[in-house]
């Protein structure tokens, strides 16, 4: 057997040529790396398989507009099969709408005649095919964990969804996610070196005509097959949406259209006519101050009543808190605009009175105007007859834009999860809702007179687990034969009956209070579990379910309300009439051309003249704070080494500390010590603590405290929450995206 001969490398030889490498002997390398490539493609451009493929290149290249198209609809159906999860159902899409098949791939083709411009022909279309693919291989992945397709705005959300990875892929997906898009960017780079170039005359002028007629003729087309109804640009259902007209269509529809279209007919004149020449705008109430109850709004996160559902059954009552105040108190079906996922949207229309089928095809507004325009809500309703605005959300700040979004709200303050000391989470990783609780009777504290109080949970969330995660369930499901769809509805049974614990003790709470208030449950949306009409009750996918809880006396009154209706609904019944939209609800509602103007009125608020408000809107600028309490420093202690234990109150994981203004190592021990181990101060330096959320977003700092001779002095009216009327972005210097 032959041995093998390892060379002892000459690390001395190698030492010697870097230290007295020259100038020269660079270049010469670099040329003679460059001679050699050259002749490695001229060897390879004149070698038998390249001469015997010169016939097969020249065909292609004269017909290269056919191969565009055959390729433009491989491709489509391509992203179908992945987004469908099934090469027969994007067979079957195919066949049985051809021309909404065809309108995609014209829409895909048209992105490859851009390869004409340059000479790396085949890397320019090796990159436009990994780009629609990829957004296939996206769409595929995000129909497993939800229901909701990907569409423009999930780009915009990219950031926060950044700080909830770990509950949408395993650390082994993750892993592979990674893996497979650096060998597509490997291979992709390989192909710009390898890949050749176009050796025939360029003919730049022409190619760029030929673009910009191709790009002519599909505006012409999508015209055209918008008139005939061979696609819509209005998506009652994304999801449905994406089944129906495919993925390229209504990815880019929710790229590029957004916003609401001028409507027919608007101008100041039709505006003074819906608005009653301003009345619509009035903030008033008959009830005397005294009389005014708090009214808080609880969104829960994926809830609907379980008995709905007509394909298993419990092995007890999983909503018996919910389920009593429906007996006593208004109750009924609650319409969403979304099925599966889409929070942000019923929020929105919940706290605007806004109805978003007049919004773009899969938009969200807080992902869009909301986050940079002032916008009236039920803060500023509420706000102008004195009461104190709070929002709430056992979540991350930051998703979904929340924290500027509540600001651009009018909002007085906003309690994230970064403010809450969160210790129970559910299996998946989601905290959970008995959390709210106290933190909303302390935002109710911290006013004298009655309080607003909107809450979002997000204890229901999915993703759901196929295996049995629960040990031991309070509430068992029968009647589903596959085990792991068994286990999804296990699941989510038991966290509805957790959420409905939370609605029974937070009324609990509320009652213990003895103040006047009014309660408002509902869910935003059906759970992402694959439901159809026939599954229901209801038989209607966008049906959840509400509750009107109160002490005052209200009358019961069971009925159906849409969610861009019920604040005006509830302000109705307490005679309250304030903010346009909620006024234009309570006097129109049910009367001629009530959706028409409804539009009309949106987009004056929205994206025009603003002539309702006649140059006094209701909210210029916002002045919300995050949070309700400031971190406060009680003790400093050297640790015996190296380092301090920094004793105080209100501190959270997400507490970070900073000496002069230089965040610190720490770590959190519980809400009244952290430990900074390598912190070393000296007389004179300034320790802070702020509260910090994802993209290290600074929401709230503490006041200044000023170490001298071993202990921490603090500096009053030095925090961010010290400036009266000012908004946590301004306080905490951050700039307006």
């Amino acid at each position: 057997m032959k041995k093998i001969h390892l060379k002892k490398p000459d690390i001395k030889g190698a030492l010697y040529k870097i230290r007295h490498l020259k100038k020269e002997d660079i270049k010469a390398w670099y040329r003679a790396r460059k001679e050699r490539r050259e002749r490695i493609l001229e060897a390879r451009r004149n070698g038998p398989f390249a001469q015997k493929m010169k016939p097969v290149y020249a065909f292609m290249n004269r017909f290269s507009l056919v191969f565009h198209a055959l390729l433009a609809c491989l491709i489509n159906f391509a992203i179908e099969a992945i987004s469908r999860h099934s090469p027969f159902e994007a067979w079957d899409y195919m066949v049985g709408s051809p021309l909404v098949f065809l309108y995609n791939a014209f829409m895909i083709f048209m992105t490859f005649t851009v390869v004409y411009l340059v000479r790396r022909r085949v890397f320019a279309r090796i990159v436009i095919s990994v780009l629609w693919l990829v957004l296939g291989v996206a769409n595929g992945y995000m129909l497993m964990v939800r229901v909701t397709p990907f569409n423009a705005q999930d780009l915009k959300a990219a950031g926060e969804g950044l700080a909830l990875i770990n509950n949408y892929f395993d650390p082994l997906e993750l892993v592979l996610v990674i893996v497979g898009l650096a060998a597509v960017i490997v291979w992709s780079v390989s192909m710009w070196r390898r890949g050749g170039q176009f050796e025939g005359k360029m003919h730049r002028i022409l190619a760029l005509v030929g673009v910009v007629v191709c790009f002519g003729a599909y505006t012409f087309i999508s015209q055209v097959a918008l008139d005939k109804r061979v696609v819509s640009n209005y998506f009652g259902n994304i999801a449905f949406a994406y089944e129906d007209y495919g993925l390229p269509y209504c990815f880019m529809a929710s790229l590029f259209n957004t916003g609401i279209d001028e409507p027919n007919g608007y101008s100041q004149e039709t505006m003074d006519q819906i608005s009653s020449n301003g009345e619509i705008t009035k903030n008033e109430t008959g009830r005397s101050e005294e009389e005014l109850p708090n009214v808080i709004f609880i969104q829960l996160e994926s809830y609907f009543d379980v008995e709905e559902a007509e394909f298993f059954t419990t092995s007890e009552d999983a909503t018996p808190n919910l389920h009593a105040m429906a007996e006593q108190y208004s109750s009924g079906y609650f319409k969403v605009p979304s099925v599966g996922a889409g929070t942000a949207n019923t929020e929105f229309e919940v706290l605007t009175g806004m109805n978003m089928r007049y919004f773009g095809p899969g938009e969200y507004p807080y992902k869009t105007i909301v986050k940079f325009q002032p916008t009236e809500s039920a803060a500023t309703a509420f706000g102008a007859l004195g009461y104190g605005t709070h929002a709430l959300h056992n979540n991350g700040g930051n998703f979904y834009s929340r924290a500027r979004v509540y600001n651009m709200m009018g909002f007085d303050s906003f309690t994230s999860k970064e403010f809450m000391n969160i210790l129970q989470t559910t299996e998946n990783g989601w905290s959970k809702d008995e959390i709210l609780i106290d933190h909303i009777l302390e935002a109710m504290d911290t006013t004298q007179q009655q309080d607003f109080v909107f809450g979002v949970s997000v204890q229901g969330h999915g993703d759901y687990p196929e295996e049995q995660v629960i040990e031991n369930p309070k509430i068992t499901v029968e009647g589903i034969e596959d085990e792991a769809l068994k286990n999804k509805w296990e699941y989510y049974v038991n966290q509805v009956y957790e959420m409905d614990k939370f609605a029974g003790d937070l009324v609990a709470a509320i009652e213990e209070r003895g103040e006047p208030t009014v309660v408002v449950f509902y869910g935003d949306h059906l759970p992402t579990m694959g439901l159809e009409a026939e599954d229901l009750k209801s038989r209607y996918l966008y049906n959840t379910n509400y509750v009107i809880w109160d002490n005052i006396g209200l009358a019961k009154e069971d009925r159906n309300i849409p969610s861009y209706q019920i604040m005006a609904d509830v302000m109705e019944r307490l005679d309250i009439h304030s903010g346009a939209v909620f006024n234009y609800h309570q006097e129109r509602r049910q009367t001629k051309n009530y959706l028409a103007d409804l539009e009309l009125l949106q987009y004056d608020i929205m994206y025009g003249e603003q002539y309702v408000y006649d140059g006094e809107p209701p909210i210029t600028e916002g002045h919300m704070q995050m949070g309700v309490k400031d971190v406060e420093i009680t003790d400093l202690v050297p640790k015996l080494e190296e380092g301090y234990s920094l004793y105080g109150e209100n501190f959270t994981k997400n507490s970070r500390v900073y000496v002069n203004g230089e965040r610190q190592k720490s770590s959190f021990l519980n809400n009244t010590r952290i430990e900074l181990p390598e912190t070393t101060l000296e007389n004179g330096d300034v320790v802070t603590v702020s509260q910090v959320g994802s993209s290290n977003t600074i929401f709230r700092t503490s006041c200044e405290y000023v170490y001298q001779d071993g202990t921490l002095n603090k500096v009053p009216g030095t925090g961010s929450a010290d400036q009266e009327g000012v908004s946590w972005v301004v306080a905490n210097g951050e700039e307006e995206e």
